[in-house]
C-alpha cells in the first residue's frame, strides 16, 4: 500500500501498538522441525488461540532481503524506494553526525590465511577488542581525506570517509562467504572511481596495520552509503514512536525513520524494564530482539531454540502493559541449517480485540501459514497494524 494513502488516512488516537520483532526468527526443519517447532513457548502459543496469523514475504518470494530493507519493509516502507546501505544505519546506530560529504560503510573484522577468507566474523571477537583495532585502523591516513573508524558490537564497525565528491556507488568488498579471496572495491559508475580508489587504498593500508591482530587480520566491507532523509512516522502515521533495542544498526533503522532511541541494556529484562517505564510515553515501540538471528547464523539450532524460548518468558510482562495491538515476528528467516538469511516467508502473529481468531494453537511455519491472513508483503503489515489500532480512516464515503 502506497504511503501517501496511509498518510490521509491515518489519525492519531491514544491507541498503542507493539511490534516485538524476533530477529531472523524463520527456520527450516531439522530432523523433521524448525527452531520454532522444537522450541517450548507456551505464552506464544496460548496468544495465537486470540490472534490471527499469516506468512509474510520481506521483498518478495524467493528474495533474500538483508536486515535494513527488511526492516523498512516492516514499517511500511517500500524497500525497492528506499535501497538503503547499511553503513548509513550502522553510522546513525552509533550516533555519528554524519554529514553531506561523508561516505560509510559497515565493516566487519574477519580472518584471512593466504589471502583466503576462513571466518567472516573473526569468531565474533569482543566489543572491547573491536574497539582496540578500530584505534589502531585510526592512525591510517589518506591524503585528503578524513577517515573515521568507530566500534559498533562484537566484529562490526563503521567506516566514514569525508571529503569531496565521494559517492556510494561502490561494489562491496565482503562477499558474504568464505573460502575465497578478498576482493577489491568497484565503482559502480564513472563518479565513483575516485571513491574505489580512495576505499582501496585504505583497505590496503588495513592489511599491513593488522597483520599481527590475527584472528581480527583483516576487514571486509559492505553496505556503502551517503546520509539520507526518509518520510518519519510521526509524518506518515501520526505515531509517536520509540526504539527498545541492543544492537546499533536497528537503532540506527529506527532514527532513520524518526523513533526515539531508548536506552535500554543488554538484557531481555533490561528491555522489559524499559518498555514498562516508557510505555505511557509513546504510541508505537519497536522492541528487537537479536540473539535468535545470530544463533541462526552461527548454526546453532539448539541454541536458536534456547533464544526462542527466552522470548516467549517475557510474552506475560508485554501482555501486562494492554497493548491495543501486539504484532510477534520476524525482519526474516535465519534458518540454522543455511547460517544465513534465506528466502523463506515469516510468521506473523497480530493479537488485538478486534481480531478473528483464526484457530491457530501454535506459532510455527507452518500453523501460521494456516492462518486467515495468509501470504502477503510485509510492507502490508504496518496498515494492518494501524487498522486494528483503529488509527485508520475510512476511505471514501
Amino acid at each position: 500500500m502506497k504511503q501517501e494513502f496511509l498518510e490521509i488516512l491515518s489519525v492519531k488516537t491514544e491507541t498503542k501498538i507493539v511490534f516485538l520483532i524476533i530477529d531472523g526468527v524463520g527456520g527450516v526443519p531439522v530432523d523433521g522441525k524448525t527452531e520454532l517447532e522444537m522450541a517450548n513457548k507456551p505464552n506464544i502459543d496460548n496468544l495465537c488461540k486470540d490472534s490471527i496469523c499469516g506468512i509474510m514475504d520481506p521483498i518478495a518470494p524467493g528474495i533474500t532481503p538483508g536486515s535494513g530493507p527488511a526492516h523498512l519493509a516492516l514499517f511500511g516502507y517500500d524497500p525497492l524506494i528506499y535501497d538503503i546501505g547499511r553503513g548509513l544505519l550502522s553510522a546513525l546506530g552509533i550516533g555519528f553526525d554524519l554529514k553531506e560529504v561523508d561516505t560509510c560503510a559497515r565493516g566487519n573484522f574477519c580472518t584471512i590465511e593466504d589471502g583466503i577468507i576462513i571466518d567472516r566474523r573473526a569468531g565474533r571477537i569482543s566489543t572491547e577488542k573491536n574497539e582496540g583495532l578500530c584505534k589502531i585502523l585510526s592512525e591510517i591516513k589518506i591524503e585528503g581525506i578524513e577517515v573515521f573508524v568507530l566500534p559498533e558490537k562484537e566484529h562490526r564497525f563503521v567506516v566514514i570517509f569525508r571529503g569531496d565528491d565521494l559517492s556510494s556507488d561502490l561494489s562491496d568488498s565482503d562477499p558474504q562467504v568464505t573460502g575465497v579471496p578478498l576482493s577489491d572495491v568497484f565503482p559502480k559508475t564513472e563518479d565513483a572511481k575516485k571513491t574505489a580508489e580512495i576505499v582501496n587504498q585504505w583497505i590496503s593500508e588495513v592489511r599491513k596495520a593488522l597483520a599481527s591482530q590475527y584472528p581480527a587480520n583483516m576487514v571486509l566491507l559492505r553496505g556503502f552509503a551517503n546520509y539520507l532523509k526518509i518520510p518519519s512516522f510521526l509524518e506518515l502515521y501520526k505515531l509517536s514512536s520509540c526504539c527498545i533495542a541492543t544492537y546499533p544498526m536497528y537503532k540506527g533503522l529506527a532514527k532513520l525513520v524518526g523513533m526515539d532511541i531508548l536506552d535500554c541494556g543488554e538484557t531481555l529484562e533490561d528491555q522489559i524494564k524499559i518498555l514498562k517505564e516508557n510505555y505511557p510515553s509513546y504510541d508505537f515501540f519497536f522492541f528487537h530482539i537479536k540473539q535468535t538471528d545470530k544463533k541462526g547464523e552461527d548454526g546453532d539450532y539448539e541454541g536458536k531454540i534456547k533464544a526462542i524460548e527466552d522470548v516467549d518468558k517475557i510474552i506475560p510482562d508485554i501482555l501486562s502493559l494492554s497493548p491495543d495491538v501486539f504484532v510477534i515476528t520476524g525482519d526474516h528467516s535465519t534458518p540454522a541449517l543455511l547460517k544465513a538469511h534465506s528466502w523463506h516467508p515469516v510468521p506473523l502473529l497480530i493479537y488485538s480485540k478486534y481480531c478473528i481468531p483464526d484457530g491457530i494453537t501454535k506459532f510455527s511455519e507452518r500453523d501460521a501459514s494456516k492462518g486467515s491472513l495468509g501470504r502477503f508483503p510485509m510492507q502490508n503489515l504496518m496498515s494492518i497494524s494501524l487498522a486494528y489500532a483503529k488509527k485508520l480512516m475510512k476511505f471514501g464515503a
